[in-house]
């Protein structure tokens, strides 16, 4: 093929690529300018801190949901670890000022079945889709059209968990258990890293014991870091720690009210948060705002560095896992107080125990998504 022909057929992908970064640039910029025009410098910082959040999950590839798998089929360790590294990040700011600002709060949530269901359930469905919270957010963001649909399925299995959350709270559990009311800010945060230090120990064990590798790549310690430090951000901007899919629960609930269903008389909506959530605009939000700006970053990342959203529509089964993983996660966030970022990453972030009780619930579902990901077409690895 001549050189005139390859610049031919490179002109129009060009084309779309720019485009798409402008739109990104363009949406992100205009979301900026109401907030700011409505004198909430705040919004404006967790929108841009979203931003980056997208741009950096995209660029360092990573992926909760693919290091969870590798973790459970065959040891490896390494995206485990990265993980650890940006809860550790965070914990060393929210758990001193949340205990010591009144104006900041951790991420706490009860122990109980609806903890345990959820946390289940979203594991199951992480595996499934292939994404979780954020990873479902950044790779739509970044062009994937199944994600797409796994993102519209999220919304109303986060909606429909809404409406069930209240019977599974009333089979009883018991009051959110934080680190810091028994030990004081700076007890709780030594509590919290040795936590932390001690899961890194026996993952680690794990991976030696089984051969696998364990050290993490550069992508997940840089990675890890710079997005440790963007939650840190998100954190000061929004007064509690990141959280990702009470804002899709807020847009499925939009969307449902839009096309006439009435959700006020539901218990769920009735709560202060979520009555205010769905009676006011999405941009008062804080999860909404920080997912707007996630999903335009990766935008943005994808299309200023790639070819953007012209990979091969996927088959039926994996449209199908899509959706049914969508459902599932937004389903078992609802019940389970957040998903991996909002549940697992705030959680033990805050040195509340039951950021590790999801984390220990959803790896048994994840071990039952990844085996029944070949029933649709998917690789179990």
């Amino acid at each position: 093929m001549s050189s005139a022909t390859l610049t031919e057929t490179s002109a129009p992908a060009l084309g779309i690529d720019r485009l798409f970064l402008g739109l990104a640039i363009g949406a992100t910029a205009i979301l900026v300018a109401l907030v700011v025009l409505d004198d909430q410098p705040l919004s404006a910082a967790l929108i841009l801190g979203g931003f980056a959040l997208g741009v950096a999950f995209l660029k360092a590839a990573f992926s909760f949901t693919a290091s969870w798998r590798h973790f459970l089929n065959r040891g490896e360790a390494g995206g485990l670890l990265g993980g650890l590294i940006v809860i550790a990040i965070c914990a060393v700011a929210v758990v001193p000022v949340a205990a010591l600002q009144d104006n900041y709060g951790g991420a706490i949530a009860p122990l109980g079945p609806s903890l345990l269901i959820g946390a289940f359930t979203f594991g199951v469905g992480m595996q499934l889709a292939n994404g979780c919270g954020s990873g479902t957010l950044y790779t739509a963001g970044g062009g994937s059209g199944r994600m797409l649909l796994t993102l519209a399925l999220f919304m109303a299995g986060s909606v429909l968990g809404s409406l069930s959350l209240p019977s599974f709270m009333a089979l009883g559990g018991i009051d959110p258990v934080l680190a810091s009311d028994y030990l004081g800010p700076w007890g709780g945060l030594v509590a919290t890293l040795a936590s932390l230090a001690l899961a890194a120990v026996l993952i680690v064990a794990v991976a030696k014991r089984r051969g696998a590798n364990f050290v993490p790549s550069r992508n997940f310690v840089v990675g890890g870091v710079i997005i440790g430090l963007l939650c840190v951000a998100v954190f000061f901007a929004g007064g509690h720690p990141w959280s990702v899919t009470f804002g899709y629960t807020v847009w499925g609930a939009k969307i449902a009210t839009a096309i006439g269903f009435d959700l006020t008389p539901y218990e769920f909506w009735q709560w202060p948060g979520p009555k205010r959530a769905l009676t006011e605009s999405v941009l008062s939000d804080t999860s909404s705002l920080t997912d707007f700006g996630l999903l335009f970053g990766a935008m943005a990342a994808a299309a200023a560095s790639h070819p953007f959203a012209r990979a091969a529509w996927p088959p039926l089964g994996s449209l199908l896992a899509a959706a049914l993983g969508g459902l599932l996660m937004g389903w078992g966030a609802r019940l389970g107080f957040g998903c991996n970022i909002g549940a697992f990453v705030g959680g033990v972030a805050s040195g509340s125990l039951h950021g590790w009780i999801w984390f220990l619930a959803a790896l048994p579902g994840c071990m039952i998504g990844i085996r029944l990901r070949p029933y649709f077409g998917l690789s179990r690895d």
